[in-house]
């Protein structure tokens, strides 16, 4: 690895990845629809927005279009479905549920593109291992999801 950053683009796409990063561990972990909760989600919302803007201008890794630019497309529609329902609350009565959802797998992709982006880069495991590690991870994401959305639905203060 010659180097963490190749670009000025790189630097702040980094930049917003580690403050989205830290931003979505606090809002996930943290009480729901607390004045808190809402300033940090629509940072960590604000964050994934220059990240992902970001991410749509670098082609170093692959000389043109790539998997991180699919998985880009697939974290914007995620962060949207998840930011509009908390927005508009809407459709009635289902929006939080909603919101938990796609914001949940929002911050969970993110991580994920960090595990994906480090494996690329430092090649230190087969792309076996690789994808092994992405299965567990989100074996993992999907069991903590499943066991504490009901939780964190009786957290959530309206």
């Amino acid at each position: 690895m010659d180097s963490l950053v190749y670009s000025n683009t790189g630097l702040i796409h980094l930049i917003f990845s580690v403050l989205a990063m830290v931003l979505g561990a606090i809002v996930i972990f943290g009480k729901k629809g607390t004045a808190f909760h809402k300033k940090v989600g629509y940072a960590y919302s604000v964050s994934m927005v220059g990240c992902i803007a970001t991410a749509f201008i670098i082609y170093r890794l692959f000389d043109g279009w790539g998997m991180f630019h699919y998985m880009a497309v697939v974290s914007t529609i995620s962060l949207v479905l998840g930011i509009a329902p908390a927005i508009l609350r809407k459709p009635e009565g289902h929006w939080i549920g909603l919101h938990y959802g796609f914001m949940y797998w929002s911050v969970v992709g993110l991580y994920a593109a960090f595990i994906s982006e480090t494996c690329t880069r430092t090649q230190v495991v087969s792309m076996t291992t690789f994808s092994i590690i992405l299965f567990v991870y989100f074996g993992i994401c999907s069991f903590v999801f499943g066991r504490y959305v009901k939780k964190w639905k009786e957290q959530f203060i309206f």
